[in-house]
């Protein structure tokens, strides 16, 4: 391994002389690899002089309480500076910090069912010992504990009480953190200090810890904007990133990189069809209805910001299989990126991990709101009338009770049978925005053909007419699905050295074998719905209000 040249070593050594410093002006000299690595350094832990103005607030309320109660409980999502908080106020108030370090210590080679024991054990020879004792991380010992194979599953909560009554009656203080909620009773006995989320001082506080005077080339406004849940670790690790890779440090090189890292759908964009609203024919009113009600909000955040616009909260989009439903969420992935999440036939309703997939979605996209979550075939979910979870969850999400987050999350339902879905689920007011997808007329077909052939020399010069005509009442699927069987006929006669037959009446003959399947099925549903079980009650109401019709123009009410 050959030496580090001299200036290099001179250059790292600085940056540990001078640890706090602004990274920018550490980094600057140094080649990307070793850059990287100053950055990440940096990343450890705040001092109280660097706290941007959520955190510095947070500290002091946490004195303040103090003094008047000496259980505290600290409640900050990983990355907002938890830590950070506890280190400074132990630094000041001195006492004992305990981390999970000190619990895997501690309950090593123990047996598992001891684990609370020794853990409360050692709090309560912290408290003897100090004035004051910090936890940090407890909820990791909270879900070791409260794991569902753990007979005792409770008892750390009651030992805990025992730790807190303790501290109490000793005169000690016991400062608590969590990255979410305590147990209830647990709860009731401490006064609970929060972080919060960011504001946009704060992502500009962040940003002149990382980047020094070069943070004044972001618009940190517009960060927030596009990002108002990322977590001080995100962002700074956001800006290592880009100095250490000798990015531009400016705005839009900033957005890039969270949109591409910290902001990323559940969709895989690269297999996702390529695909753009644009390229949907007959439904011009559907697109124009997205593009201003869903695209424009949430695209556009300088408007969205001036006029305070949000995305509609609840979007139906109802209409016959084949029709571009789906289609429309592909589009909507790729215009959307990390904004975009979709629930499909992948969530297998009525399995064990159906729930807990479902709000591992819709967490994901609170923290990327604004954004939409696109359940496809929610109908199909629906159709038992067994599926009543889901059912009160999009309740909770589309009333907006749980929070303000919520309110930040449009709600994308597909239906090709609107009369399965619960009617409370779609009233006006939950569902804002009402589309139909309808079958294309000749001209939309026409466009939809030409689509899929163009650029293709075996239908130069075909004459589409004929096909426009045999194929009254096809979806845009059947008229995908038409050009590949006129394909694949005429290869298997070329395979078979038999004369070809002109290319226009292949796709004639494909029209008509679709229709013919298309009897055939309708009569096979029609014996298949004799002996269907009666729908369930709840259902009902919602058949004449489907029959009444779906409003393309975006109306959601009934009348």
């Amino acid at each position: 391994m050959s030496p580090r040249p001299p200036r290099e070593t001179f250059l790292l050594f600085l940056f540990r002389l001078f640890p706090f410093a602004p990274v920018a002006t550490r980094a600057a000299g140094l080649p990307a690899k070793h850059r990287a690595k100053a950055l990440s350094g940096h990343m450890k832990t705040l001092s109280a002089g660097e706290f941007t103005p959520r955190q510095a607030a947070c500290v002091d309320t946490v004195r303040r309480c103090l003094a008047f109660h000496p259980l505290i409980h600290l409640s900050a999502r990983d990355g907002t500076g938890r830590t950070s908080i506890l280190e400074a106020l132990h630094k000041e108030l001195g006492g004992s910090m305990v981390t999970i370090r000190d619990y895997v210590k501690v309950t090593a080679g123990k047996p598992p069912l001891g684990t609370d024991e020794w853990l409360c054990d050692l709090l309560i020879r912290r408290l003897k010992k100090h004035e004051t004792v910090f936890v940090d991380d407890f909820h990791l010992a909270q879900a070791v504990s409260q794991n569902c194979n753990n007979p005792r599953s409770d008892y750390l909560s009651a030992a805990m009480e025992a730790v807190s009554d303790y501290a109490e009656r000793s005169g000690r203080r016991l400062i608590v953190a969590t990255q979410g909620r305590l147990n209830e009773e647990l709860a009731k006995r401490m006064v609970g200090c929060g972080i919060g989320l960011f504001a946009e001082e704060d992502f500009a506080a962040i940003g002149r810890n990382c980047l020094g005077d070069s943070s004044q080339q972001v618009d940190w406004t517009k960060v927030h904007r596009f990002a108002p849940y990322l977590t001080a670790r995100e962002l700074r690790k956001s800006c290592a990133w880009l100095v250490a890779h000798e990015t531009p440090l400016d705005t839009d090189s900033l957005l890039e990189y969270l949109a591409s890292h910290h902001l990323a759908s559940n969709v895989e964009i690269d297999e996702v069809d390529d695909i753009e609203l644009s390229d949907l024919f007959g439904v011009d009113e559907v697109v124009a209805a997205l593009e201003e009600n869903i695209v424009l909000p949430l695209t556009d955040d300088e408007l969205a910001e001036e006029l305070d616009l949000q995305p509609k909260r609840g979007v139906l989009l109802a209409g016959p299989p084949g029709t571009g439903k789906t289609t429309v969420g592909r589009a909507l992935a790729h215009r959307l990126g990390g904004k975009f999440f979709l629930v499909d036939g992948t969530a297998i309703s009525g399995t064990d991990h159906f729930y807990h997939q479902i709000d591992f979605t819709f967490r994901r996209a609170v923290h990327n709101s604004p954004s939409v979550v696109f359940i496809d075939d929610s109908d199909v979910i629906f159709e038992s009338g067994k599926e009543h979870g889901l059912y009160r969850y999009l309740l909770t999400k589309l009333d907006g009770l749980e929070s303000a987050s919520a309110g930040r999350v449009c709600v994308m339902l597909t239906a090709m049978d609107v009369g399965n879905i619960p009617p409370a689920l779609v009233r006006s007011g939950r569902i804002e925005l009402w589309l139909e997808m309808r079958l294309p007329d000749p001209a939309a077909r026409q466009k939809i053909l030409e689509q899929h052939i163009d650029g293709q020399p075996l239908f130069e010069g075909v004459d589409l007419a004929p096909v426009v005509e045999r194929s009254d009442e096809f979806s845009g699927a059947d008229l995908k699905r038409l050009v590949q069987d006129a394909k694949l006929a005429y290869a298997g006669d070329r395979k078979a050295n038999r004369p070809t037959v002109p290319i226009g009446e292949r796709l004639v003959a494909a029209a008509n074998q679709i229709r013919r399947n298309r009897e055939v099925y309708a009569e096979a549903e029609a014996r298949a719905n004799a002996r269907r079980p009666t729908r369930p009650q709840w259902f009902s109401p919602m058949s004449d209000f489907h029959r009444a019709g779906v409003s393309q123009n975006g109306n959601g009410d009934a009348d």
